[in-house]
């Protein structure tokens, strides 16, 4: 399975401007710049869209490692906060760190740990990033043995 994203930059770093699409056509030219991607610009960024796609890709992952425990969620919320640093080989990614919150009535919270931890080693994005990825977990408004 391939999936494809594009993107168009024209002109010089700092004054330049970019696109970023998906093959899905769900972004399609979304705009992107210097400004957006390390002050305080109007756009998307290349970490905004991979901290999205982590996101997604590990409530996914927990979705399916709680259904391995006999276990489905009512709801799985992530946040992904992508840290990037200036280090001496260029601007890196030095960190990610998630914090879900799910709705899992009847839930033992050891479960819900371990299956998360579970998700966080074997979301294909989490395997692809090379940075420290970190995991926050909640339960919120179910019942918790």
């Amino acid at each position: 399975m391939k999936r494809k994203g594009s993107a168009e930059w024209r002109g010089g770093l700092r004054e330049g401007k970019g696109t970023v699409s998906t093959e899905s056509g769900v972004l399609k030219e979304a705009q992107y710049s210097f400004g957006t991607r390390f002050e305080e610009g109007v756009g998307t960024n290349p970490e905004e869209l991979i901290a999205a796609a982590h996101a997604g890709c590990f409530s996914m992952a927990l979705s399916a490692e709680l259904g391995k425990a006999n276990l489905t969620p009512e709801s799985v919320r992530t946040t992904a906060t992508v840290t990037l640093d200036k280090t001496e080989a260029g601007f890196t990614i030095t960190a990610v760190h998630l914090e879900t919150v799910a709705r899992l009535p009847g839930a033992v919270a050891e479960a819900f740990h371990k299956a998360a931890e579970a998700a966080k080693a074997g979301c294909p994005v989490s395997r692809l990033l090379k940075a420290e990825v970190t995991l926050e977990t909640r339960l919120e408004d179910s019942a918790v043995a």
